[in-house]
């Protein structure tokens, strides 16, 4: 094959067969193949169309399978780990980013000979990318909107995340834009409750945005979440784009690559991209995905912010797991613009000089919620805290030491610190 041609996956792979077998079992599974070689699998057609073995490092081995179902080891033997390259030809899917999906992340986390299987990274030529929007905004449209030319963009989720009225949310929002925030984004649990209207809903909002924005240039951003069907979130999208909205939020999991990329199509729009549901393909070590590969369906799809979760987290993540997400989200990939990572998940004044420092610059959405809303100052006090911490940060100091100076970091601190 013709390396301009292929779309290379790397798979970390646990398996009692052979290395080479199995990796040559899952691509033939996932190209020409089957468990047995077929009559009309010629050798002609095997040159064209089937994937290819590129590489495989052995990583470790183990004496216990890491999921069930699997292939059992001769006695004496053991489960072998390894990282694995695959080629396959791009003529057997063209640029369908619908159909990348399946073919490298399709059945074979169901091949038994597999004790663990995870799809680590995938790279695509430039010929598919024919086939991809990618953002449509990333990181410098995201910017131009809010009118924030450089630090992380401070904001905000609508709480409680259910049973607001689309006027309660208004005042909430109001609240928030008094208190200059950049950022504001609904909760992934609503989108167009019969309590809570979306169009009644971003009425309110919009109302409240232009009456109470401060900021001499930009506004603040509303992301709507209009995650439905497909002709759902096109109906949504309009509604928000003749509300003179600035942004959509779509539960990526829940609508799918084929809604996203519809959505993409029909939305002038920035669009948030939440990745609630995340955990079940991840939180295995040895099935699913890491972050960096199924992140980039997104991106290529054409998402301008995904949430990677944030530093000292309320979830499972691990700071280093995080910080590989967001640095991945920035990435470009070949023509396509970098997408803006978005902290959140219990992020408060006390990891701002952590994140800034590890990650290595402020290209990011920082959304915080009860950081923000129980601030024992207020939320406003919550914000400004949270802009001090963040100019420390940037300009080499510690936060922390900011803390006998500013009552409102110390407050935070006081009231965040032990959770």
């Amino acid at each position: 094959m013709n390396s301009r041609d292929t779309i290379t996956a790397r798979y970390w792979i646990e398996t009692a067969w052979g290395l080479e077998e199995a990796a040559e079992l899952l691509a033939g599974e996932q190209s020409s193949g089957t468990f047995v070689r077929l009559p009309g699998e010629s050798d002609e057609l095997m040159a064209r169309h089937r994937a290819e073995v590129v590489n495989i490092r052995q990583t470790g081995e183990t004496d216990t399978a890491s999921l069930p179902g699997a292939g059992v080891p001769p006695p004496g033997g053991v489960y072998r780990q390894a990282e694995v390259t695959i080629a396959f030809p791009f003529e057997n899917i063209g640029p369908s980013l619908v159909n990348l999906h399946t073919m490298l992340a399709g059945n074979l986390f169901e091949l038994s000979p597999f004790s663990g299987l995870r799809l680590l990274d995938f790279d695509v030529p430039e010929a598919f990318l024919k086939g991809c929007p990618g953002p449509a905004f990333g990181i410098e449209g995201t910017r131009r909107i809010a009118g924030v030319d450089n630090g992380p963009l401070i904001g905000t989720i609508i709480k409680p995340s259910v049973g607001l009225s689309p006027a309660q949310t208004g005042a909430y929002v109001a609240q928030m834009v008094g208190a200059e925030l950049d950022f504001i984004k609904d909760d992934e649990l609503i989108a167009d409750p019969p309590y809570s209207p979306l169009e009644e809903r971003v009425r309110y909002v919009m109302a409240a945005i232009r009456t109470h924005n401060k900021k001499a240039r930009g506004e603040p951003i509303y992301a709507v979440n209009i995650s439905g069907t497909p002709d759902e979130m096109a109906r949504r999208a309009e509604a928000v784009h003749a509300a003179e909205g600035n942004c959509v939020m779509v539960n990526l999991l829940s609508t799918g690559l084929a809604g996203l990329i519809d959505l993409r199509a029909r939305c002038d729009l920035p669009i948030h991209g939440h990745r609630n549901g995340w955990g079940a393909l991840s939180r295995c070590p040895a099935l699913g995905f890491d972050y960096t590969a199924w992140h980039k369906f997104w991106k290529l799809a054409g998402v301008d912010h995904l949430h990677v979760n944030g530093l000292r987290n309320k979830f499972c993540e691990s700071d280093e797991s995080v910080l590989r997400s967001a640095r991945a989200v920035q990435e470009p990939i070949k023509g396509c613009r970098p997408a803006m990572p978005v902290f959140s998940s219990g992020q408060w004044v006390g990891q701002v000089g952590d994140t800034f420092r590890r990650l290595g610059n402020a290209d990011l959405l920082y959304v915080c919620g009860g950081g923000i809303w129980a601030h024992p100052m207020g939320p406003g006090e919550g914000v400004a805290a949270l802009r001090e911490a963040w100019a420390a940060a940037m300009a080499g100091q510690d936060p922390r030491d900011l803390r006998p100076h500013s009552p409102r970091i110390r407050a935070a601190y006081e009231r965040f610190e032990k959770h």
